[in-house]
């Protein structure tokens, strides 16, 4: 399995392919895009989107934890962290992916 990125600008490449705006304008939409997403979980809201999963934010109670060089126990602060959860459809084709890339190697016993 590689381990690539998918970046912004590939992103409005795909959008300047698909759809056929202009480099400008795909790049443009990409990040309005990006930018409603990051707002709206800024704010405290959920993002679903159908068929890829939703995003949410979560917020972490105080609690003790430990340096693990020194076992030394320190107070990690309360937080916000971001939570996807993947859809039932984008999980099935993700797996669905792999499977392709790597069937499961049968052995026969003689």
């Amino acid at each position: 399995m590689t381990q690539e990125t998918v970046t912004r600008a590939q992103l409005s490449e795909a959008v300047y392919q698909e759809v056929g705006l202009s480099r400008n304008e795909s790049a443009d939409l990409v990040e309005t895009v990006l930018n409603e997403i990051s707002d709206a979980l800024a704010r405290g809201e959920m993002v679903k989107i159908s068929s890829f999963g939703s995003f949410s934010v979560r917020q972490k109670g105080q609690r003790i934890g430990r340096n693990p060089k020194t076992g030394e126990e320190v107070p990690i602060m309360p937080r916000r962290v971001l939570v996807f959860r993947a859809s039932h459809v984008l999980k099935s084709r993700i797996n669905q992916t792999l499977a392709e890339l790597d069937p499961p190697h049968i052995e026969v016993a003689s």
